[in-house]
């Protein structure tokens, strides 16, 4: 919830400030959104290369998924705003369901964070494996998980209204992402297995196993079509 609730306020917030209170000055606005997505997408992008602590990696990777919003907000269209409501609701279902993994990284019930805890897992709870696996090859973007559709939404829009740079430098970002998501992965079905993690309990179980099914099966028209179909509702009743 601490994860993701204050940048979801954050977001609203700006939403409602830059399109409800200044739609006469986008020009001036765009400018300033545009360089601070650019500054997150990099920042998150390149930082979290390097992180051995699971909870630091997410940190900076909710950086550059901040700054994959605001790619939609600088579009300041309605499909910008509309990827920006998809975005995030995608954005906070995955980070939910990675924590719910997380914390069930418990040894001597003690939460261990290493990445390289997590060697083997998939010798020794191989559900919580399959079910971190599907979150992380989301929040890399990869087709056909939900995570993918967050971001065709935000780079879609971005190139009807013509910007191109933002565009390429997010996909650019996106790919230098994937590294250390698909390293996580790595580390649970390649490497050597470690002393098992105490079970999982029941509502961690529970959450970790919702959010990894709706990365997989969101995609289907039934449930990614009402969704999409809302965020635009609520995107028109902005003025552009």
């Amino acid at each position: 919830f601490f994860a993701t609730a204050p940048k979801v306020a954050a977001m609203a917030l700006l939403l409602r400030v830059t399109l409800g209170a200044f739609p006469n000055v986008a020009a001036q606005w765009q400018q300033i959104i545009s360089f601070v997505a650019i500054a997150s997408m990099l920042l998150g992008a390149f930082a979290a290369i390097g992180q051995t602590n699971i909870k630091r990696l997410m940190a900076y990777s909710s950086i550059a998924n901040i700054g994959f919003a605001l790619v939609g907000l600088a579009a300041h269209s309605v499909e910008g705003t509309q990827a920006v409501l998809v975005y995030l609701g995608i954005y906070v279902v995955m980070t939910v369901g990675v924590f719910a993994c997380i914390l069930s990284m418990r040894r001597n019930d003690q939460t261990v964070e290493d990445i390289a805890e997590l060697s083997g897992l998939a010798r020794t709870n191989l559900p919580m494996a399959f079910a971190l696996m599907a979150l992380m090859f989301s929040l890399a973007g990869i087709p056909p998980l939900l995570g993918f559709f967050g971001k065709y939404y935000v780079f879609v829009a971005a190139i009807q209204k013509g910007l191109y740079p933002l565009a390429v430098i997010g996909v650019l970002a996106s790919v230098v992402g994937a590294y250390y998501y698909l390293r996580v992965v790595k580390v649970m079905f390649f490497d050597d297995a470690r002393e098992k993690f105490q079970p999982v309990r029941f509502k961690a179980g529970l959450v970790m196993t919702v959010a990894a099914l709706l990365m997989v099966f969101g995609i289907l028209p039934i449930v990614l079509g009402p969704f999409a179909d809302a965020a635009l509702a609520a995107a028109k009743a902005f003025r552009f």
